[in-house]
């Protein structure tokens, strides 16, 4: 159909308005947590719970250490068949086709063609980590951002641990003594992502979670070092990092087959349903979806800052800002509820270890 002269410039006027109106249509959707809001109020901690706090994970870190622990007990919970793998994907991955099922966060339905690009810029695919021998079992700890936390002087104990894996943005710097310094592997998806890197570990690596499209361009520009697009910066839902220093080797990209298990597996989601905008309560916290990207790399695996008691809405969300807990009530994409009982059930069997004590009681008193 051939456009009118006038019809034609009103649509190149407008087309830009439409798309902006359904991005922001979209951005309703989301989780709007400000990245830089202030230094956070001072929160006072019992002496007495702080001291139970250090004992336990001093504990966890001494006790023996049980080879293939966590993704056996993950496993458990599993159907018997079509267990995931590999963590992630590689330059020479084979990519089956039920990777392509379900479009981001549980697939890359539509994007075969963009996945196969950024896997050329990617390391070849690593192999299954071998049977460990007897010394070389692997603790890891995944680091949430929970206002936990605060002022429980953790960092220390943290460090000790062989892999550390943190959320997002989770800054470190002045709140190290609380979180640590290291960070083995951060994961996050392009909003989430530090504008300032911080981590300066030696090798760290940064494992890019795709929730849409556009997060495979973003990752390519990372790794290319290439500034991101204006066009794709219009599907962002909040301003993105230009840059990350790392060298094309320290990238990693989730296998979004793991976010599919651990939704309709471990959480038993119903399959996504295809919808305009925004998404079903059926996506995993980016802490749910770590929890299964640990027990893939390490045998032992244990939590710290996990746990979102929604019924003390001012309590801090966050270690490191100022937002309260009534915060989480605004997000539409996380059935927090289900996540806390699952974690309870894998502390209370044995499969993890909850280090802050936000989801189960055995810190909480004396």
């Amino acid at each position: 159909m051939r456009w009118p002269k006038r019809l034609g410039s009103y649509r190149r006027v407008l087309l830009p308005v439409v798309i902006l109106g359904f991005v922001s249509l979209a951005i309703v959707s989301l989780p709007l947590f400000d990245t830089e809001s202030p230094k956070p109020l001072k929160l006072h901690v019992d002496p007495a719970h702080q001291q139970r706090v250090h004992e336990y994970v001093q504990s966890v870190l001494q006790r023996e250490c049980r080879p293939g622990n966590a993704r056996r007990s993950l496993l458990d919970r599993l159907p018997a068949s079509g267990h995931v793998t590999q963590p992630f994907l590689g330059s020479d991955a084979p990519l089956p086709d039920d990777l392509f099922l379900f479009p981001p966060p549980f697939g890359f339905r539509g994007l075969r063609d963009k996945l196969e690009d950024t896997l050329r810029l990617l390391p070849r695919t690593e192999p299954p980590r071998p049977q460990q021998g007897p010394g070389a079992c692997r603790r890891c700890v995944v680091m949430g951002n929970g206002g936990i936390l605060r002022n429980m002087e953790l960092g220390p104990l943290i460090d000790r641990f062989d892999t550390v894996i943190r959320l997002n943005s989770g800054p470190l710097g002045e709140f190290s003594g609380d979180v640590g310094n290291r960070t083995s592997i951060r994961v996050s998806y392009p909003e989430g992502t530090p504008r300032q890197w911080v981590d300066h570990d030696p090798q760290p690596l940064f494992v890019a979670v795709v929730y849409k499209a556009v997060d495979l361009s973003w990752l390519s520009a990372m790794i290319n070092k290439h500034t991101v697009g204006l066009w794709d910066r219009l599907f962002f839902w909040q301003k993105v990092p230009d840059r990350i220093p790392l060298e094309p080797q320290r990238f990693r990209l989730l296998n979004l087959q793991l976010i599919r298990e651990t939704a309709m597996g471990l959480l038993q989601y119903p399959p996504p349903q295809s919808r305009l905008w925004g998404f079903d309560p059926n996506v995993p916290t980016l802490g749910m979806s770590a929890l299964s990207l640990a027990s893939l790399l390490c045998d032992e695996v244990s939590l710290a800052g996990f746990g979102y008691n929604l019924s003390q809405q001012g309590a801090p969300l966050h270690y490191y800002d100022r937002l309260p807990m009534a915060a989480m009530l605004k997000q539409k994409m996380h059935n927090v509820d289900r996540e806390r009982e699952l974690l309870r059930e894998l502390v209370k069997g044995g499969a993890i270890s909850d280090l802050t004590g936000g989801l189960h009681c055995s810190v909480c008193s004396g």
